[in-house]
């Protein structure tokens, strides 16, 4: 026998499990490469695009939409130094916080124990027409709301005064708007939650003479902190990015009254072609939402500790 036939097989033998391992990999990552693909196409691509016009003088119509230039971060200085964007982020905290945090998250929580211990007929009838304002579109339900705040709507008609709510009242109406159409959601989470509430340490206790409100503040409440923090972290982000109801019910207006950021963010970018500015305004709406999030995942980690 030869070196060359000694040394042969530990040369040219590959690892215990080497192909083999590389053939598992390659089966996973073979059915899932389309999907990769449209991904990295359809969204990672246009987050990174989004990404770097927000550094750049990019506009939709003009020289800068051929030969747009990095401008670093004067995007940026530009928008903390509008008044009108500090006046939608301050609009855009109350809307979040007057219909998500308090109007859908309390009002969905009412419905739901309001609903424990009902008849079904009576579950089904209330839970049908929560939820058919939640799958009604956006453009429907700010008619709706329209019809009922107008001049010569229905609630000016069933009060019989002459009020038009959405130019005094601007941002009240699109609250009560989104608690209307939102509350859904909430009602869902929290009839889920409280489905998982043992009834026996309830009724144990009320036999201790403990009244509702106490056995709501130390017994529900407690047992289902993980399913509010869940809920109040789907609802805040959704309702930071709402557009459509509020564009369709007043436009922002009047004036800027009840402009959030997300229709601050189309005017500068699709109205007055800014494409740039208003990718930065997007970035830093990004950088928000993930910021709700950390503090309610944080709250969450605090709860379980």
């Amino acid at each position: 026998m030869t070196v060359a036939t000694a040394l042969s097989p530990s040369v040219t033998s590959s690892p215990p499990g080497g192909p083999s391992r590389r053939r598992r990999v390659l089966r996973w990552l073979l059915p899932l490469a389309p999907a990769l693909v449209l991904l990295t196409i359809f969204l990672a691509g246009p987050i990174l695009w989004s990404l770097y016009i927000a550094f750049t003088n990019e506009t939709l119509t003009g020289s800068a939409s051929v030969n747009s230039r990095f401008v670093g971060f004067d995007n940026f200085v530009k928008m903390f130094a509008d008044p009108n964007f500090v006046n939608s982020f301050v609009l855009t905290f109350v809307f979040v916080i007057g219909s998500a945090v308090i109007g859908q998250n309390t009002l969905g929580l009412i419905i739901a124990l309001l609903q424990r211990g009902r008849g079904r007929v009576t579950r089904s009838v209330v839970n049908g027409v929560v939820i058919a304002a939640w799958v009604m579109p956006e453009i429907v339900a700010a008619a709706c709301w329209f019809s009922f705040l107008a001049e010569d709507g229905t609630l000016n008609t069933v009060l019989g005064i002459s009020q038009e709510w959405l130019y005094t009242a601007p941002m009240v109406a699109v609250i009560l708007a989104n608690v209307w159409r939102g509350t859904a959601f909430s009602m869902l989470v929290y009839s889920a939650a409280l489905s998982e509430v043992p009834s026996d340490l309830v009724e144990a206790a009320a036999v201790d003479g403990a009244g509702p409100v106490r056995r709501l503040l130390h017994i529900t409440l407690p047992l289902i902190r993980r399913s509010i923090m869940a809920n109040l972290m789907l609802i805040t982000l959704q309702t930071l990015a709402s557009f459509g109801l509020i564009y369709a019910l007043t436009g922002g207006g009047p004036g800027t009254e009840s402009q959030t950021t997300p229709l601050y963010m189309y005017e500068q970018a699709f109205r007055y072609f800014e494409i740039g500015y208003g990718s930065a305004i997007a970035l830093v709406m990004l950088v928000i939402g993930a910021l709700f999030s950390l503090i309610y995942l944080r709250l969450i980690k605090v709860e379980d500790a």
